[in-house]
């Protein structure tokens, strides 16, 4: 074989068999994409269990030629979109991924103030504004509720809503919600300090009264029911959270608590952050649906921290004892990112103010609200 054979079939491998060819601009701007949100996990730790999977995801996806999102010749899912088809597509990981933040929650601080739940309603403002606002810039019904609710910030509803009712915009969303649940210390703090005096900020509440473990092991049993008596279509994510949490407070099977709070966890977390990821094709993404439900992600979770705060400004109205307005910034459900940041916030006023407890009651009661609302949405279009 001649030279010039041999060069013609290397440039004939290079032009017919690799990817080099085929590597479009928009691929290139998606793996800028993926490098930022890999370098906010690993050099900021922001939420890294979610984003390493979930920017490594966005990486592999924008390569071109990659059997991972498709279908192979005999019509079987490839890789990653086997994970993406029996897990999120199935509304399978959303549900398993309940179940383990049931097994970890401790809902004593929310027993001990039923009133918190009012803020974990309050809190969901922003999802029902963003919704109405949303149908101006063109969403159909069932895309603006998909968008509306990630101002709950809890990434598990925003899946299973969006995955039944705009598979389309799955990766835009939930990217999104993972997002801004991740910069949670960035966003929440200037809006606290303008929703409140620094008088306010100082506000020292009761210590919380302790909670029985027959309390305990009777809420999961008792919210379960109420909650999906009231909104059916949230059954399977509330079913698995409080399952978990049953799990975890009947205290005679610590070895399936374990798992749930561990090893399951962190197995379904992987193949959610990849599958996420890999949704966010070039061709897909870069659009404008996906580019404003960034934009509008941001200004849903503002609202809804602001819609949290203002609920504890209104029942203050009521209360002889005054509640930190603070601890509304939590009513939104990033567990428990929300919490520590309205704790860290109390401490910058007061540094023996101890908020972590108190806040806590309305976090969890948002995770309850989101779902609520994500149930509302699905009786509504599905």
């Amino acid at each position: 074989m001649s030279w010039d054979q041999v060069l013609e079939l290397i440039v004939s491998i290079l032009t017919t068999q690799t990817g080099l060819p085929n590597l479009m601009f928009k691929q290139v701007i998606m793996l800028a994409v993926a490098f930022f949100f890999l370098y906010l996990a690993v050099a900021k730790n922001y939420e890294p269990l979610l984003l390493v999977p979930i920017g490594f995801g966005i990486f592999l996806v924008n390569f071109p030629l990659v059997p991972l999102m498709g279908f192979t010749e005999h019509g079987t899912p490839e890789l990653i979109r086997a994970f993406y088809k029996y897990g999120v597509e199935w509304e399978i990981i959303p549900c398993v991924i309940f179940l383990g933040l049931g097994a970890m929650t401790d809902f004593g601080p929310l027993i001990a103030n039923p009133k918190t739940l009012i803020i974990g309603a309050g809190a969901q403002l922003g999802v029902f504004v963003t919704y109405i606002g949303v149908l101006f810039f063109g969403f159909t019904l069932k895309e603006a509720a998909s968008v509306g609710i990630i101002g709950g910030a809890d990434g598990p509803t925003t899946i299973y809503l969006t995955a039944k009712l705009a598979p389309h915009l799955l990766g835009a969303n939930a990217l999104a919600a993972y997002s801004y649940m991740a910069m949670v210390p960035l966003i929440q703090p200037p809006i606290m300090r303008l929703f409140t005096t620094p008088e306010q900020r100082k506000i020292r509440m009761r210590q919380l009264r302790p909670v029985s473990t027959r309390e305990k092991i009777l809420f999961p049993l008792i919210a379960s029911a109420l909650i999906i008596l009231l909104v059916p279509a949230v059954a399977p994510l509330m079913g698995m959270f409080m399952f978990g949490n049953f799990m975890r407070e009947c205290g005679v099977v610590k070895r399936l608590t374990d798992t749930a709070q561990n090893a399951l966890m962190n197995i379904v977390t992987i193949f959610l952050g990849v599958s996420v990821g890999a949704t966010m094709e070039a061709e897909k993404f870069l659009s404008l649906k996906p580019l404003l439900i960034f934009g509008f992600g941001l200004v849903d979770f503002t609202i809804c921290t602001v819609g949290g705060i203002l609920t504890v400004h209104i029942m203050n109205l009521f209360l002889k004892e005054k509640m930190n307005p603070l601890i509304g910034s939590a009513g939104v459900s990033a567990v428990p990112m929300s919490a520590r940041v309205t704790h860290s916030e109390g401490m910058k006023a007061d540094p023996d103010n101890w908020l972590i407890m108190h806040a806590m009651g309305p976090n969890l009661a948002g995770v309850i609200g989101s779902a609520a609302a994500a149930g509302m949405f699905i009786a509504m279009f599905n």
